[in-house]
């Protein structure tokens, strides 16, 4: 006999909770004073190294995104006044991407509002739920071959 019974796939309620978190993020982005940035813009500060800088190219690899999307992004993130590009001190030809005071802060911020959501969820759920949410996350990343 056949089980009739439907569960979503996990890819659609993983769907969901990502457009959970990020709705929380952005609202309490804008609280914060970064009404401008969006989502968008993940692909920049998900990625940069904040203590070095990062080429476009390898912000594009590490995101996902195309170098046009994400060279989109950077030339807006700069004229908000969040990022900088700077000469590559081993190829003048090359810009390394920065982030300004005001860029660093909003990537603290935006890191800061995730620690707080997951806290909430352990709060909601238990800790052990969203530990061990993590971990499977993690693992099929890297099994999948994305574990960014």
């Amino acid at each position: 006999m056949t089980d009739l019974t439907y569960q979503r796939p996990i890819p659609a309620l993983l769907t969901d909770v990502k457009n959970a978190a990020v709705g929380r993020l952005f609202a309490r982005m804008g609280d914060a004073g970064f009404g401008d940035v969006r989502e968008g813009h993940g692909c920049v500060f998900g990625f940069i190294d904040m203590e070095h800088g990062s080429r476009l190219t390898d912000l594009a690899e590490a995101s996902g995104f195309t170098k046009q999307s994400v060279g989109e992004a950077v030339a807006e993130l700069e004229r908000l006044g969040y990022l900088e590009r700077r000469a590559c001190p081993d190829d003048g030809r090359a810009k390394i991407i920065h982030l300004t005071d005001r860029g660093r802060e909003a990537a603290l911020t935006g890191r800061r509002i995730f620690a707080e959501i997951e806290a909430e969820w352990a709060e909601e759920v238990g800790a052990e739920a969203v530990a061990a949410m993590r971990a499977a996350a993690e693992r099929i990343a890297e099994l999948e071959g994305s574990g960014r």
